[in-house]
């Protein structure tokens, strides 16, 4: 290469992540020590030169999943010295046993990145041209829609990636030109990881027969962030006349929609609650087994970590409970008492609308989380279940084994929040539950 096009291929780079910065000044930036960061260190490194406002820090997360990772942390720390910016080195464990390994690694990355950030800053990461194609291909065998086609955007809130329009060859030659140094991580070579057989086995061959390949991906998934973008934009008036000020969706607007309408509405719901997308046959599952249930059913759905239930014509999403509902708790009132599964903590309180009397001398104080049998409650004429209780009170099933209920010995005396019993009649003492355990 001529001296021309080595000043050209510099050039391009430096100007197209000073176009991308737009003025920001603060930024925290993924440094692994592989040739993409490297060459993003160094080419902000010397805009910093020209920029006296920025400020950079550096991070590397050490997943601990070569016996090399050590060294690399080393190289880390010494090119960041070299180059005076503040290095964060963060260890995070992986499961080998269970899991996509990629996407294990991938999640624990940006947690651990993430926790690092602060509110002025922006995250500023390698992925180039290759990669975003590549990512469209992963996005393609999963079979997914245009929000996963629409592949990594240039920017997402605080994350930048300023060289998503370079490709794998302009920096290499910018590396070479400068003379930088950066390790190899031998796992690049292992085909079994779907990215390397794509990068090693695929893409090669078709950037070959088509040596624009690459540029006319990233122009596809570019034109599936847009129309995914036209399509939020058009359904966003829809989503909010059907989503409640607490974040449930109502069903009775959704049933007259069609298929592909409503499951739109829900994909918003799940992306609004920032949680992984469930495919498509999932999605279809939610909404005959639980939307579809029959009236009387409780009906429940697990994705990942999160539990989809539908109570009065409306539908939850809900972080996955333990069963606490046979634990009994011994309390005497005279400090707070800390729930389990994070309900929150529970503590007398004389102030409160909803009060009952004081136990007795010989009375013992429990919370538990249920009860059986009929029950009077204050200001009611006769008796009611329980279940008959709750349904009055709007009280959702799950929700049924969840509220403190204060015993004194083996007599229900109040519902935290919610009822008290004529057994507990009176005005001395009342309870109060905070969110924060």
């Amino acid at each position: 290469m001529n001296h021309q096009n080595q000043a050209k291929t510099k050039s391009n780079i430096e100007q197209t992540i000073l176009q991308h910065l737009n003025g920001r000044q603060s930024l925290l930036v993924a440094f692994s020590g592989g040739v993409d960061s490297t060459v993003l260190m160094h080419a902000l490194v010397t805009l910093k030169q020209q920029l006296h406002n920025l400020q950079l820090r550096a991070i590397y997360i050490h997943h601990g999943l070569s016996e090399n990772a050590d060294s690399w942390a080393e190289h880390c720390q010494q090119q960041c010295h070299t180059w005076q910016v503040p290095l964060i080195i963060e260890k995070v464990k992986l499961d080998r046993s269970t899991g996509n390994i990629e996407e294990q690694a991938r999640e624990a990355r940006y947690q651990a990145i993430y926790r690092h950030l602060k509110n002025n800053e922006f995250l500023c990461t390698a992925q180039h041209l290759d990669d975003q194609c590549e990512t469209f291909f992963l996005a393609l065998k999963r079979g997914s829609g245009p929000a996963g086609l629409s592949a990594m955007p240039l920017e997402n809130g605080q994350h930048l990636r300023p060289l998503l329009t370079i490709s794998r060859q302009e920096i290499e030659q910018y590396a070479n030109q400068h003379q930088l140094s950066w390790i190899e991580d031998e796992s690049n070579q292992d085909d079994h990881y779907d990215r390397n057989f794509l990068r090693l086995n695929v893409l090669p061959t078709l950037n070959q027969r088509w040596p624009h390949f690459s540029q006319m991906v990233a122009r596809s998934a570019e034109l599936c962030q847009q129309q995914e973008i036209l399509l939020n934009e058009l359904l966003l008036a829809d989503f909010k006349l059907v989503t409640t000020p607490e974040g449930q969706l109502c069903l009775t607007p959704l049933y007259n929609y069609s298929d592909y309408k409503r499951n739109a509405i829900l994909r918003m719901w799940f992306r609004s609650k920032q949680i992984n997308m469930p495919s498509q046959k999932q999605l279809s599952l939610i909404w005959q087994t639980v939307a579809l249930a029959k009236e009387d059913a409780n009906p429940q759905f697990i994705l990942h970590n999160w539990q989809i239930r539908r109570y009065q014509n409306r539908l939850y999403l809900l972080s996955l409970y333990q069963d606490i509902e046979q634990q009994i708790l011994p309390w005497d009132l005279s400090t707070s008492l800390t729930l389990p599964d994070n309900l929150g903590v529970l503590q007398p309180n004389y102030q409160t609308d909803l009060t009952c009397r004081l136990p007795q001398k010989e009375e013992t104080v429990s919370v538990r989380f249920h009860a059986q049998g009929q029950f009077q409650i204050v200001q009611r004429k006769g008796s009611r279940s329980i279940k008959k209780l709750w349904q009055e009170h709007h009280i959702p099933p799950w929700m049924r084994t969840r509220i403190p209920l204060i015993y004194y010995n083996e007599q229900l005396i109040t519902a935290v929040g919610v009822f008290v019993t004529e057994q507990g009649k009176g005005l001395q003492i009342g309870f109060n539950l905070s969110n924060t355990p």
